[in-house]
């Protein structure tokens, strides 16, 4: 007999604002260091934790918080990690869900978490800006994870992932089990890259994907310009020079 799923999903459909800022617009190859073929951000992390996703859908902010602690291992000596409790707040601020009854546990759309990470904060941290991302475009996923240290990734997850030791697409491609969001959608943070594909954060522990798995399932993703990741320090840890960063970047500031 099969063990139920435990875990809880939470990504509403994606919703596309056309005022919503492009990466493309700002990644200008000639002035922007080269990625490496590989990059994980991540690898300080021993203990991610579940951030209440495996009893509320509140993947969208969740993934904001595991992004979070992403960036402060890196770029700070200490790890700052949200607590459940601060997760909740934010998800009930953006949702109305209410953890005393559970009531209105529907989800959250992640532009609407974007802005309120922008704007409010989780758990105390702010983003300055948000940008999204060409569908399918990989140099983007490396150019972006590499200088920004992660990703904000929204993915529709087919029933065929519930199994799957890596997330890849199955031998019947995107239909019947495989078909995209059959499973429903869940947002998760990018920490890696390489040539096989990406790591990210999901439900507490770190999971891999192919590139075909992220061609054919992810429907949304954006980069998030984040204090955490300068830390007022010179450089960010990727040892690219602040003031190019900020040159680069400060057009998405919105």
């Amino acid at each position: 007999m099969k063990k139920p799923i435990l875990f809880k999903l939470g990504k509403r459909p994606a919703r596309h604002d056309p005022r919503t800022l492009l990466l493309a617009d700002y990644l200008v190859p000639a002035d922007l260091p080269v990625p490496p073929p590989r990059q994980d951000w991540g690898s300080h992390i021993a203990q991610w934790g579940m951030m209440a996703n495996d009893r509320v859908g509140d993947c969208t902010c969740a993934a904001a918080g595991h992004l979070i602690m992403d960036w402060t291992s890196n770029a700070k000596a200490k790890v700052s990690q949200p607590t459940d409790v601060q997760v909740l707040a934010a998800y009930s601020a953006i949702t109305g869900y209410d953890p005393r009854t559970g009531a209105n546990d529907n989800g959250a759309v992640e532009l609407d978490v974007l802005n309120y990470w922008r704007q409010k904060g989780v758990g105390g941290h702010k983003i300055g800006a948000y940008a999204a991302l060409e569908p399918k475009n990989h140099d983007h996923v490396r150019q972006a994870l590499y200088l920004f240290g992660g990703l904000y990734l929204g993915v529709a997850l087919p029933v065929s992932a519930q199994r799957q030791k890596v997330w890849s697409v199955p031998p019947g491609g995107p239909e019947g089990a495989g078909a995209p969001g059959s499973w429903g959608g869940h947002a998760v943070p990018v920490t890696a890259y390489d040539p096989l594909g990406l790591t990210v954060v999901t439900w507490g522990a770190l999971k891999r994907l192919t590139w075909g798995f992220f061609d054919a399932y992810c429907d949304e993703s954006y980069a998030c310009l984040a204090p955490d990741w300068i830390n007022g320090r010179r450089q960010a840890p990727n040892g690219l020079d602040l003031r190019a960063l900020q040159d680069d970047l400060k057009k998405v500031a919105r």
